[in-house]
């Protein structure tokens, strides 16, 4: 057993994203409609995702369009209110992911409360935010200093829209990973949010690191469900939930409740 029964409440979970919308700072924020317009739609999104039975929720600025990796204040600030908001409609447990800024993420989690935060902690990649470095000794420390240290870390060992410079295979990555930082989690990803997670590449980190926890961590859908739960440890999950699986659109609790639905039959399955 791991610790995802402590924290999240059951093994394989299944933990929905809760996209906010662009934020005061970035280039689609609607100035017009402003910050409540962003609160309400992402109370729906969160409404929708809970009554769906998600075992766990996180919010990230996903349509922060483009990506920093050095993240304004005023991201966090405006995530900060708008979970602070909705903090009391909140009723499963809650991660946060700053996109791609792991030290404001673990700010972020000590402001609100959270659980665990999703982060790209380690590496130097080639991206399409140019060359994307880390420094994943002082983040653990700034996690520490500012008493975030029972926050749990979900390490994106494959990162979207990015490729590592050294030639390294995903065992090596792995292995030297988990040896190295002691992550609560690696996910493994597709090539851009939706996109489905290679399983035979989610199998070799499985099969290189069994004792860590796994999450498959983007494109898990009803198709693909049973055989990505059969390998992964849990999974992260967002563009199947939305109507007609488009990215951009919001929450069908009806996608949320098929997909939930298919989840207990597996888990009576394979965990009892």
């Amino acid at each position: 057993m791991s610790w995802l029964k402590d924290v999240i409440g059951t093994e394989k979970p299944i933990i929905a994203m809760c996209h906010l919308l662009p934020l005061p700072g970035d280039p689609h924020f609607d100035k017009e409609k402003g910050m409540e317009h962003v609160v309400e739609m992402a109370r729906k999104d969160l409404h929708a995702l809970q009554a769906g039975g998600v075992d766990a929720v996180m919010f990230s600025n996903e349509f922060s369009l483009p990506y920093l990796t050095d993240v304004k204040t005023e991201t966090v600030a405006s995530m900060a209110r708008v979970i602070g908001e909705l903090k009391t409609e909140i009723s499963i447990p809650f991660g946060v992911n700053v996109l791609w800024d792991a030290k404001k993420s673990l700010d972020l989690a000590v402001a609100t409360g959270a659980k665990f935060v999703r982060e790209i902690f380690t590496g130097v990649y080639a991206s399409d935010f140019g060359i994307w470095n880390t420094n994943v000794g002082e983040t653990i420390r700034h996690q520490h200093r500012i008493g975030a240290q029972d926050v749990k870390l979900l390490f994106n060992i494959v990162p979207e829209a990015a490729r590592y410079l050294a030639d390294r295979d995903i065992e090596s990555i792995a292995k030297s990973t988990v040896f190295n930082n002691r992550p609560d989690a690696l996910c493994v990803s597709g090539l851009t949010a939706g996109a489905e997670t290679d399983s035979q590449l989610l199998k070799r980190v499985k099969e290189t690191v069994p004792n860590t926890v796994i999450f498959a961590n983007t494109g898990v859908k009803l198709s693909n469900l049973e055989e990505q739960l059969s390998i992964a440890d849990g999974a992260i999950t967002a563009t199947t939930f939305k109507y007609d699986g488009v990215f951009e659109n919001h929450v069908d609790v009806n996608r949320v409740k098929e997909f939930m639905d298919k989840v207990k039959q597996i888990r009576f399955q394979t965990v009892g």
